[in-house]
C-alpha cells in the first residue's frame, strides 16, 4: 500500500456498530469486487469494496467477510477470507496478505483461505436464520456489469432458498454516511494532498499549456504524496467548461479564458472533492469577476446552512434561489422569464442545472439515507456554479464540509478562494 497502515481499531469499531444492528441469529456476507478486464489478457487495477475496506481495511481480490454475532464458538463469530497463496501468484503479481498480516490490518483473529470458504459457509448457513447480503444501492448507480456481489447473492438466495434475507446496503449507508473522528483526520490529510496539487496548478497555469500538462502537475503532486485522483479530473478551459463532465483535457488553456479545475486527490481510499475556477493569464476580467463573485456568494451562503436537522432537498432549493437572484443581478435572467416560467424546468436551469452538493468519504458521490435530515458527522461538497456557453465561460467553486452541532467546518478552509488571493498565488510562478 501507498499510504500508512490505519489502526486496526477504525474497523473493529465499525464492525461492531454493524453487527448492532443484525436481528438475532443472522449471518452477514461482503464480497470485495472483481478484477475487471480490459483487452486481450489486460486488466484494471483492483478498485476495492467500500463496504469491505470499511469494515476490514483489507483491499485485495476475492477477499470475503464473513461475520456472524451469535455463533456458539468465538472463532467463528468474525472471519476474513482471503485468495490463496500459491508460488505462482506472488511470482506473477507479487506478495499477497499471509494470515498474520490480514489480522493485524483488520483486527479480525479468524483468517482462513478461500477454498475453505464453502464448507465453512455452508456450517453457518445451516445455523443462522437470518442472512444480510449487500448490493449497490447507490441511487445514482449504473449496473449493467454484474458484480461478485450480485453473483454471490444469486447463488446463495438458489441454495439457501428458506431464510430470511436482508439488505445490509442500508444499513452500511447510514453508518457510514457519520464519519468518525478518525475518518474525519484521513478526510483532512486527503484535502492536504488536494492543496498541495491545486497550489502547484496556479502557479504552473499560463497561456499555451494544455490541460493535458495542468493534469500531469497534479498527477506529479498526488502521487509523490502517496496519493492519487479521487476521480477521472476535469480540466476544463473556455467553453469546455460547460459540459459538466468533460474529461477529455487535451485543449490548450488560452490567454483571456477562464479555466474550471474539478480535480482532487484520494488517499487510503477516502476522497476529497475540490473545484476552483481559475483566469488562464493570472487576472480576472469585470465580466468573469462578477460572475466568480456571484457563485462565491452561493457557495459561503449554502455551506452556512449546511447543519444538523436541515434535508438536503430544502438545502438544495435554497441554493437555487441564490442563484436564480444572482443570474438576475448579472442580466442573464429578467423577472418576466421567472414569471412566465414552466416550474418543472425553471428559468435558472439554462445557467445551474445539478445538485449543490453530496456526501463525500470511500466513494466521491459517497452513500448516505438522503432523505433524511444531515447528522453531525456528515461530509458534504457544496458546489454551486453558474455555467454560461454564450460567454464560452463557466464557474464553479466547491470545498468540503464537515458537520458539527457548533456549525459546518470547511476542510478546505486554506485552498485560495477569494479573487484576490487566486491572482496573489498565480503571480508566483512555479519554479522547476
Amino acid at each position: 500500500m501507498r499510504y500508512r497502515p490505519i489502526p486496526s481499531s477504525l474497523f473493529v469499531e465499525n464492525r461492531k456498530r454493524l453487527k448492532s444492528h443484525l436481528q438475532p441469529n443472522s449471518l452477514a456476507v461482503v464480497n470485495n469486487n472483481d478484477v475487471l478486464p480490459t483487452n486481450a489478457d489486460g486488466s484494471l487495477l483492483l478498485f476495492p469494496s467500500s463496504d469491505l475496506f470499511y469494515l476490514t481495511g483489507i483491499e485485495q481480490e476475492e477477499s470475503i467477510l464473513l461475520l456472524y454475532p451469535d455463533s456458539s464458538e468465538e472463532k467463528f463469530k468474525e472471519i476474513l477470507f482471503l485468495r490463496d497463496i500459491t508460488p505462482m501468484t506472488e511470482t506473477w503479481e507479487g506478495k499477497k496478505l499471509d494470515k498474520a498480516e490480514a489480522s493485524r490490518l483488520s483486527g479480525i483473529s479468524t483468517v482462513e483461505w478461500l477454498s475453505s470458504f464453502p464448507a465453512l459457509f455452508r456450517r453457518l448457513m445451516c445455523e443462522s436464520d437470518n442472512v444480510y447480503l449487500n448490493s449497490n444501492e447507490h441511487k445514482r448507480a449504473s449496473l449493467p456489469v454484474e458484480t461478485r456481489e450480485s453473483r454471490f447473492v444469486a447463488e446463495c438466495q438458489k441454495n439457501y432458498p428458506l431464510h430470511h434475507y436482508h439488505r445490509l446496503a442500508k444499513i452500511l449507508h447510514r453508518l457510514r454516511a457519520v464519519k468518525s473522528s478518525e475518518e474525519v483526520a484521513l478526510i483532512r490529510q486527503v484535502c492536504d494532498i488536494t492543496e498541495a496539487g491545486f497550489r502547484r496548478v496556479a502557479r504552473y497555469l499560463k497561456a499555451g499549456v494544455t490541460e493535458t500538462e495542468v493534469e500531469a502537475e497534479f498527477a506529479h503532486e498526488f502521487i509523490r504524496r502517496g496519493g492519487g485522483f479521487a476521480y477521472s479530473p476535469i480540466i476544463a478551459s473556455g467553453v469546455n467548461a460547460c459540459a459538466l463532465h468533460y474529461i477529455q483535457n487535451d485543449k490548450p488553456c488560452e490567454d483571456g479564458d477562464l479555466v474550471l479545475l474539478d480535480v482532487a486527490a484520494s488517499y487510503a481510499h477516502y476522497n476529497s472533492d475540490l473545484t476552483r475556477t481559475l483566469p488562464v493569464n493570472g487576472r480576472f476580467s469585470r465580466r468573469q469577476r462578477a460572475v466568480y463573485n456571484s457563485v462565491l456568494k452561493v457557495l459561503k451562503k449554502s455551506a452556512a446552512s449546511l447543519v444538523p436537522g436541515k434535508l438536503i432537498r430544502d438545502w438544495q432549493k435554497e441554493a437555487e434561489g441564490m442563484i436564480e437572484y444572482e443570474l438576475l443581478e448579472l442580466g442573464l435572467l429578467k423577472s418576466s422569464q421567472i414569471k412566465k416560467q414552466d416550474k418543472n424546468n425553471p428559468a435558472f436551469r439554462k445557467y445551474f442545472m445539478h445538485g449543490v452538493g453530496h456526501p463525500i468519504g470511500l466513494d466521491v458521490h459517497d452513500v448516505g439515507i438522503t432523505t433524511e435530515p444531515m447528522q453531525a458527522g456528515w461530509v458534504m461538497t457544496c458546489e454551486p456554479a453558474i455555467y454560461i456557453r454564450e460567454e464560452a465561460m463557466a464557474i464553479r467553486l466547491e470545498n468540503d464540509y464537515l458537520i458539527t452541532d457548533n456549525g459546518p467546518v470547511n476542510l478546505l478552509q486554506s485552498v485560495p478562494m477569494e479573487t484576490e488571493d487566486i491572482e496573489a498565488l498565480m503571480a508566483k510562478k512555479l519554479r522547476k
